[in-house]
């Protein structure tokens, strides 16, 4: 009896290795998965760096886990690492060839990096052990013509209708390829074949589409009416019939559909923003005013199918801006703002059409507004004081400057603008000293702010003082904006007030071929130098032409000054 039982308890004992063996590692599968869990949760909060450090522990414990290596490539492309989710991904592959998700990851990762014959090569594979896969078909496809492929993507066609049966993308794909072929009427016949077929209104889009290429508006015009024909609120169908009615000058019937494509509620609005925003943009002016009306109503009718969207309410705005009507155009401004009270956006759009629009007393109160209701955009206190400037409310400008200084970093772009505004104001205010200083201050953030180095420049040299100062501060102006007309103007004015009349022709030569004939200052300043260089008929030229720009007094003396001139030419 003690022999049997001994020999019993071996037994069990060898059985039961086995199975502490399984629990252990049933528990190091399960401590391995709840790991990968919790780096996929990671990866989704967008927490890569976290992920990737939990994936590597697993693949320190098992360098065999295939699904650690492919989150790892997961995490690095999240990360815009393409080189380190290549070789991750390939480890993956390695480790599990036939996981299908595996292999297509890295295929699209070698398309998105420009090698689509590597892509190409497992695309095909995949199909082999995938073919009832019809995305693979369609990449695929996609590759070859990207290569310029085509008998292969119309192979590759082939195989999808014999799998799959006919489509109309694929006979769109087909029409398309033998199209970049240059097998035109084959291209034409086979979308045509398709359609006696199967009639569909993306079909018979295509082939209206390519009739417009062709110049054929007529034919264009009948495939887009029988596509409308099945689906009449198609809206490609609606817009390229809208666009060959256009483009042929018949304008009842293009605005007639025009008004159709946009009353849908079902078609996006970005496709009608985009469409209603290019025509506004691009279209002569003479056809915006013949056509004003008739375009009112489309654009009414595009609100109305969109009441609440934003985007219509914008469009709306920028449409009566566009056509010089500046209170139609704030009402929807403020509609939209109003409607989106939390929308930075929305608000934006309002001051800065306040700004275009040149409404200053509204721009200086909605500034404000916008500012207190955002006030982490500064920018809104910049718009405001645009308006303040303009009406000629300098101290108000004044304290908006110091409120943009309490609120940005001192080195940024706005605490800048803020200390140029001042210096600008404080001269216009005939405090110099406070005008330099405040310069001074903007010049500690960018030593090369050409647009301080110039006024400063300018206003020294109105003084006369620190004429060497103003020369090297200018110098550097026209050495980074060589074509500025008005930093030529200010260095060739410094280098005639240092007696370098003929030093500063040059400049002035320059600053008449790039706008400088538009301001009475420059010419005023060149015919001056032209003076005392004696080229007297010249210098009368041009102050001529100053006079006739001089309609807003920038040049107070002028006649005066002109009439001294002559005088002490008879002398």
């Amino acid at each position: 009896m003690i022999q049997l039982r001994t020999i019993i308890l071996s037994l069990l004992l060898l059985l039961l290795i086995p199975f502490a063996d399984v629990s252990a590692q049933s528990d190091k599968q399960r401590q391995q998965e709840n790991w990968i869990t919790f780096a996929v949760s990671m990866y989704d909060k967008g927490d890569f760096d976290g992920a990737m450090t939990m994936l590597k522990s697993v693949i320190d414990q098992d360098p065999e886990c295939d699904a650690a290596y492919y989150y790892m490539a997961l995490s690095s492309l999240g990360k815009r690492d393409a080189d380190a989710a290549e070789v991750y991904f390939r480890q993956a592959v390695e480790l599990d060839h036939g996981n299908f998700w595996y292999r297509q990851r890295l295929a699209a990762l070698y398309a998105a990096t420009n090698r689509p014959e590597l892509a190409i090569d497992i695309y095909e594979g995949l199909l082999k052990d995938f073919p009832k896969k019809s995305d693979l078909y369609i990449q695929l496809v996609e590759l070859y013509a990207a290569r310029q492929e085509f008998e292969k993507a119309l192979d590759t066609l082939d195989e999808i209708e014999t799998v799959f049966g006919k489509s109309e993308s694929t006979a769109v794909y087909r029409f398309n390829f033998l199209r970049g072929m240059n097998r035109q009427e084959e291209a034409f016949k086979s979308l045509e074949d398709y359609n006696k077929e199967y009639s569909s209104p993306y079909v018979l889009t295509a082939l209206a589409d390519w009739q417009i290429s062709m110049y054929n508006d007529s034919t264009a015009l009948r495939y887009y009416d029988e596509a409308l024909d099945i689906a009449p609120d198609y809206a490609p169908a609606l817009l390229g019939k809208a666009e060959t009615l256009r483009m042929t000058r018949k304008y009842d019937g293009y605005f007639e559909v025009l008004e159709q494509f946009v009353s849908d509620p079902l078609t996006p609005v970005q496709g009608k923003n985009d469409y209603l925003t290019a025509i506004i943009q691009r279209t002569d002016p003479k056809f915006m005013k013949s056509f004003t009306p008739q375009m009112d109503s489309v654009v009414e009718k595009a609100v109305q199918a969109h009441p609440s969207d934003s985007t219509m309410m914008s469009l709306a705005g920028i449409w009566y801006y566009s056509t010089d009507r500046k209170p139609e155009a704030a009402k929807w401004f403020r509609l939209n703002a109003d409607a989106y009270p939390e929308s930075v956006g929305a608000r934006a759009s309002l001051v800065e059409f306040l700004m275009y629009a040149e409404m200053w007393a509204d721009l200086s109160e909605e500034g404000r507004q916008a500012f207190e209701h955002f006030p982490q955009e500064s920018a809104f206190l910049e718009l405001a004081s645009v308006g303040d400037y303009n009406l000629g409310r300098y101290e108000e400008v004044l304290e908006l400057c110091d409120k943009v200084l309490e609120v940005s970093p001192a080195d940024s772009s706005k605490t800048l603008r803020a200390w140029s505004t001042k210096g600008d104001i404080y001269h216009r205010l005939g405090d110099a000293k406070k005008a330099y200083k405040a310069y001074d201050k903007a010049l500690k953030i960018n030593p090369d702010y050409v647009y301080v180095l110039n006024n400063y420049a300018y206003y020294l040299s109105e003084e006369g003082k620190n004429l060497n100062k103003a020369y090297l501060m200018s110098r550097r102006t026209v050495e980074a904006e060589p074509d500025n007309a008005t930093y030529l103007d200010t260095f060739g004015w410094i280098l005639y007030l240092q007696g370098k009349a003929l030093e500063a022709k040059p400049f002035f030569k320059k600053a008449m071929l790039y706008g400088g004939k538009d301001s009475a200052v420059i010419m005023d300043h060149y015919a001056e130098v032209l003076y005392a260089l004696k080229e007297y008929d010249l210098a009368f030229v041009y102050w001529n032409l100053a006079k006739k720009k001089n309609v807003d007094g920038d040049v107070p003396d002028l006649e005066e000054r002109i009439a001294l001139r002559k005088k002490d030419m008879k002398k």
